[in-house]
């Protein structure tokens, strides 16, 4: 018998030894949904802040949570919003919003984040979905250039995180954040390879485990999800390659790049309560 087993001092049948180790034991926030939740999968009077929001993946998770009943949508962004944006939040008037965000820095994350609480009062999920990319050869990467990456994909997913969690336990809100990893994070990209944009996205990963753990006892549920091939500026000369057909027939899945809004049934259900029980985990949407 394992020491631990044989070692356990006995409890009476009146349960204070139970009673004991739960006084002893850290006070988590119960993410439970209370009797009355209507289990089906809604962002209903949710606030939501993604970054990287006003084009590509994160633009279509935009679209996809306001399809999903989403109160309000906040893009930050170090870019101006263009045609598409502007399209959208035509089609959906008062719910999707643009605030400037440099993510690699602190204050201006802060700032961005403020600004959605000033104006909707709460803010209760965060995609930390900004990044980017650069494929070519290991060898040929500059200490610049690798600084570059985990600059913007890993400190600023850090600090968004970060700051949204103090703002959710300042608020009592138990919020949720999703990451953008990477299948690179699993394994190498053999169309597209990127030795120091895979390194950015194991650490994302990673940083996914520590961050729920730390912060369940706040209610605060911390996922990530990772795209595979995925139809984007920065990924459209990926299938034009000569030997995509190739590498296709030994890809395993569907030998295709997806819609960037294919991604979007995986965000919208790790920020939902009726995700109140997932944390701590990624979700591989690959093909």
């Amino acid at each position: 018998m394992p020491p631990s087993m044989h070692d356990a001092p006995a409890t009476s049948g009146n349960g204070n030894g139970n009673a004991t180790a739960a006084n002893t034991s850290p006070a988590f926030l119960d993410t439970t949904p209370g009797p009355d939740h209507d289990w089906k999968v809604s962002l209903k009077g949710k606030v939501i802040g993604i970054t990287g929001g006003n084009r590509g993946i994160g633009l279509a998770l935009a679209q996809v949570c306001l399809a999903n009943d989403a109160e309000a949508i906040y893009s930050l962004d170090i870019f101006e919003p263009g045609e598409e944006f502007a399209t959208l939040q035509k089609a959906h008037p008062k719910r999707l919003y643009y605030v400037h965000c440099d993510v690699t820095s602190e204050e201006s994350v802060n700032s961005a984040i403020d600004a959605v609480i000033a104006a909707q009062g709460a803010i209760h999920g965060f995609i930390a979905n900004a990044g980017m990319t650069k494929h070519q050869p290991a060898f040929d990467f500059s200490r610049a250039q690798i600084e570059q990456l985990f600059n913007l994909n890993v400190f600023g997913a850090y600090f968004c995180a970060t700051t949204v969690a103090r703002r959710f336990i300042d608020l009592g809100i138990k919020g949720s954040i999703v990451f953008t990893a990477s299948m690179t994070s699993y394994r190498p990209n053999r169309a597209a390879p990127s030795a120091p944009y895979g390194a950015t996205k194991g650490a994302v990963r990673n940083m996914t485990h520590t961050l729920a753990m730390e912060w369940a006892k706040h209610g605060i549920r911390v996922n990530s999800v990772s795209p595979g091939f995925i139809k984007t500026a920065m990924t459209y000369f990926v299938d034009q390659a000569p030997d995509w057909d190739l590498k296709m027939q030994y890809y395993g899945g569907m030998p295709r790049l997806a819609d960037p809004k294919e991604l979007g049934g995986a965000y919208v259900y790790l920020l939902s309560d009726g995700a109140s029980y997932t944390t701590g985990i990624d979700i591989p949407v690959a093909g």
